[in-house]
């Protein structure tokens, strides 16, 4: 085994660490979630990742998002986050799409993916994605934070978890997040991911709620 994974055992098993390299995940949107995400499951052990993201950094994002910096102001997110992935495990598979997801494409990306990660922040692209990846039969796991407060869950296909969460005319509000709000959201979307990953049972049909300003953590069924 590459020694760069040895700290994975016991809690993952050799043969679970063999089946992490064997798959890949879309990433889908780079910024407060997803570069998050797209850090630890490469160090995880992922092989192959789809980041997709149409965004640039802005100085706005340099306050929460790990990759923005101010030597990347103006670079795309998809690039920076695939630039990321290699540098941390050169033998990574990377593919990078600087695109929306739409209609138009959404089911070539998740074509081949065994998950896909919920960085997006708005809800017709989440129910676009949620849709498509219940078709193909590929776990989507959600993700969303806002000022102090992030929330998580795993929708296998059949569950409609996003049209769960939003009703059918929601709209986000806000634009306030704090630098660990999404940290915490990512890590508990990458955990969750993880576990689809090599086959442990994992809870759907609940929504991971945590409000770090009240330290308020309940699990929500849906």
């Amino acid at each position: 085994m590459d020694e760069r994974f040895s700290r994975n055992i016991p809690a993952l098993s050799p043969e679970e660490c063999a089946m992490l390299r064997g798959k890949r995940v879309l990433i889908a949107g780079c910024g407060g979630l997803g570069g998050y995400a797209a850090e630890l499951l490469v160090r995880a052990g992922v092989g192959a990742f789809r980041v997709v993201d149409a965004d640039v950094f802005e100085p706005s994002n340099l306050n929460r998002q790990l990759l923005a910096t101010p030597a990347l102001l103006g670079s795309a997110k998809a690039a920076a986050a695939a630039q990321r992935v290699r540098s941390i495990d050169p033998d990574a598979a990377v593919e990078a799409f600087e695109t929306l997801i739409g209609e138009h494409n959404v089911s070539a990306l998740v074509m081949g993916c065994d998950a896909v990660v919920d960085g997006l922040d708005n809800i017709p692209s989440r129910r676009i994605l949620a849709r498509v990846c219940s078709a193909q039969n590929v776990p989507y796991i959600y993700g969303a934070v806002s000022g102090w407060v992030a929330q998580a869950g795993v929708s296998l296909p059949g569950d409609d978890l996003i049209d769960r969460i939003y009703p059918e005319n929601a709209a986000l509000s806000g634009k306030s997040v704090l630098s660990f709000a999404p940290a915490l959201c990512a890590a508990v979307q990458a955990a969750l991911c993880v576990r689809l990953l090599i086959g442990r049972t994992v809870k759907t049909g609940e929504l991971l709620y945590f409000d770090l300003l009240h330290q308020d953590f309940e699990t929500i069924a849906l």
